[in-house]
């Protein structure tokens, strides 16, 4: 993916990584149009920022998704990047139904319903454009399980897998698939992640996706250097070692 000059809609990007990305994005030269559920915070960030764009859109319901992508693709009919960066992450007790169901419904229709549906509203147009890049966004616990999050790890590991699978698929056309990997970062995401010191910084991670995009244009999958440990543990060899250190259980403290 090149770093300048596309026109890129975000759905998901009102706070967090997606809003900070959208920022970055800009800056390089792109136009950027986003895309969230709530009203209030669409109209402060184009407020803020007039030369981005909004679109109202909620990535849990699919007539929303089919609304919202007839709007972008009028207004933008230029559009070449989709960033499927919509999610949601609960803390879950699978020991009862109480404890998981309704979440791990949630889960899944947001975080890999949500991305399929995307998908499916903008492949056609994408495959027009001359070069044209579908943004995954999966997880570090795609890969290394935090244990209060079965269905949000997942969920994740299914967006990998679907990347994987799109990238094979999609290598007859124009479109080119990019997974972005993050780690723990310091978002709204879960309930006190912001201030969390074993979070990576929001700007520090934008800042290395960014030289990442920049230096690497034909990279499948986008990985700050802290998201490796949790990336490569099986290929290392330390999986067990990685699995405890994350859950808090390694007798080493590592």
């Amino acid at each position: 993916m090149d770093i300048t000059g596309n026109t890129i809609f975000i759905p998901g990007a009102t706070s967090g990584i997606g809003l900070a990305l959208a920022l970055a994005l800009k800056d390089k030269g792109n136009k950027i149009i986003i895309g969230g559920r709530r009203a209030a915070l669409l109209d402060q960030i184009a407020a803020e920022h007039p030369e981005i764009d909004t679109v109202q859109i909620d990535t849990a319901d699919s007539a929303s998704i089919q609304v919202a992508a007839k709007e972008v693709l009028a207004r933008h009919p230029e559009l070449n990047v989709l960033i499927a960066m919509a999610g949601i992450m609960q803390v879950e007790d699978w020991h009862k139904p109480a404890g998981f169901l309704a979440s791990a419904e949630a889960v899944v229709t947001t975080n890999v319903l949500g991305p399929i549906r995307l998908v499916a509203a903008f492949v056609e147009h994408l495959q027009t454009r001359p070069d044209a890049t579908i943004v995954t966004v999966s997880s570090g616990l795609a890969f290394t399980p935090l244990k209060v999050t079965p269905s949000y790890n997942a969920s994740k590991a299914a967006i990998h897998m679907l990347s994987e699978s799109l990238r094979l698929q999609l290598s007859d056309t124009t479109v080119k698939v990019l997974e972005l990997e993050p780690p723990s970062v310091r978002t709204p995401l879960m309930p006190g992640q912001e201030d969390n010191e074993h979070a990576m910084p929001l700007d520090e991670f934008i800042a290395e996706v960014v030289t990442l995009i920049e230096t690497q244009p034909d990279a499948k999958e986008i990985q700050v250097e802290r998201v490796k440990f949790l990336r490569y543990g099986e290929a290392r060899g330390d999986y067990d070692q990685v699995v405890a250190t994350l859950n808090g259980t390694d007798p080493h403290g590592k």
